[in-house]
């Protein structure tokens, strides 16, 4: 059954973008097939199901480029000991004693709770990178699941690491591999092949999961250089920076996706340019962990393929638009930096084209033969509003409140914000009386790392 948007403003995020004033859109089963004004598809399409948008904004869903829904439980959660002082301790007394405490229910829960806030917050797809090493196999069979219940858009992959010891990092190459075959018969959701971070892959698990992703048309989706850290540890294993290191195994590439690169050097990023190698940014992350901001302009003008995530911070995309469009200013202290021209180039334009490697049809575009994933947005400029300024309406007037409706591959999730794929208070009921289990293993990993 075909559905006609109507009475909307029209944002295409193609380019050259386009706003169409008192626009439509025809969505037929999975595949946006016209995009005009109202009065003209409503003439060719008389039995079509209507949806009247009422004057709000139509634009594409929104896509997160690297977003981690293990780290849900994470909320609220007290760190025991003293607080941690930089992002390796981060990691060591949160992350990974966290990580070892999820068991089946967790991954599952951890993965409902991030997909109803992005449905509330219009972000269609996201691009996961997972870790639970004490439930690997099957694990993500686990969010795939909880993905097409949603009805969202995902591509997950499993993050192989050599913290937990040689049999579970041969575990976690076999659970892409295998989810990098099953994915195969899921319409929405997609595979690749999961890799920590140097600082915890040595030599020869690096050339495992080169082997095992031979012939299986993937890229990788690795943590780089996030913090001083990953660099430092690769020099002294290698002799070399960690993109050179990665480079020497062929790790990356055009299906590759690198996430943070703050302390990246030039060298490096000319690497990651020659390569066609992704670059995922996570400002609020980046803030939140104190690791410095990565040289976003520079990467920008030297054409490097850069895209956005939220590293797992709440699914509302547009916090991590206006967190990247200052965080730039303030540490160069440079208000040209970072141009909200620039934001938007990134947040829609590349990361539909990174979301689109995976999937058959083009993601994050309205335009005739693209996937129908539609949100409504009630929102009403007092100022003139085009193509031109959109992006500094987003900056200073979108808030994640005003997305009203969110569809995917033509199926309405949410209408008038009300959702209708999944029950958030069962949901919510259920993660939370799971919660003091998780804590409870959780406390139990970290009182071991303090008494080392």
């Amino acid at each position: 059954m075909a559905l006609l948007i109507t009475n909307a403003t029209v944002v295409t995020w193609e380019t050259p973008n386009r706003v169409i004033e008192g626009g439509a859109v025809l969505l037929d089963g999975d595949t946006i097939r016209e995009v005009g004004e109202t009065n003209a598809l409503a003439a060719r399409h008389p039995a079509a199901e209507r949806l009247d948008a009422r004057g709000q904004l139509v634009m594409p869903g929104g896509v997160c480029a690297h977003t981690h829904f293990y780290g849900a439980y994470s909320r609220g959660m007290g760190i025991p000991g003293p607080a941690p002082r930089n992002f390796p301790e981060i990691l060591e007394r949160l992350w990974w004693p966290l990580d070892k405490a999820l068991d089946r229910d967790a991954v599952r829960f951890s993965a409902l709770v991030c997909l109803v806030d992005a449905i509330k917050h219009g972000t269609t797809t996201l691009i996961d990178h997972h870790a639970s090493p004490n439930f690997i196999d099957g694990s993500l069979d686990v969010i795939a699941d909880a993905v097409t219940e949603a009805g969202l858009r995902a591509v997950l992959c499993y993050e192989v690491t050599d913290r937990d010891g040689p049999d579970k990092a041969q575990a976690g190459i076999a659970e892409n591999v295998r989810f990098l075959r099953a994915a195969r018969s899921r319409p929405l959701v997609a595979a690749t092949f999961g890799l920590h971070a140097s600082l915890t892959l040595t030599d020869e698990t690096l050339r495992a999961c080169v082997e095992a992703a031979s012939g299986l048309d993937t890229g990788f989706h690795i943590h780089v250089a996030e913090h001083e850290a990953d660099e430092e540890d690769s020099l002294r294993k290698a002799g070399k920076r960690v993109v050179e290191r990665l480079d020497s195994f062929g790790i990356l590439g055009p299906q590759t996706i690198v996430a943070h690169a703050v302390h990246v050097n030039a060298a490096e990023r000319a690497i990651l340019k020659d390569t066609q190698t992704w670059v995922s940014h996570q400002p609020r992350s980046n803030m939140n962990n104190a690791v410095g901001a990565a040289a976003l302009d520079a990467m920008f003008d030297e054409g490097i393929a850069l895209a956005l995530g939220n590293d797992g911070f709440s699914n509302n995309m547009w916090a991590e638009w206006k967190a990247a469009y200052l965080l730039h200013k303030v540490a160069n202290r440079d208000p040209r930096l970072a141009p909200g021209d620039r934001i938007a180039q990134i947040a829609t334009t590349n990361n539909a084209r990174l979301a689109s490697l995976f999937f058959p049809q083009q993601v994050g575009v309205l335009v005739p033969g693209a996937a129908a994933d539609v949100i409504l947005v009630d929102y009403h400029p007092f100022t003139p509003l085009n193509a031109g300024n959109l992006p500094w309406h987003v900056l200073f007037g979108f808030e994640s409140s005003m997305v009203t409706t969110t569809i995917v591959a033509g199926r309405v999730l949410m209408r008038d914000r009300v959702l209708l794929t999944l029950d958030e208070g069962a949901i919510a009921a259920a993660a939370q009386a799971h919660a003091p289990q998780v804590w409870e293993r959780y406390n139990h990993y970290v009182q071991q790392v303090l008494a080392q």
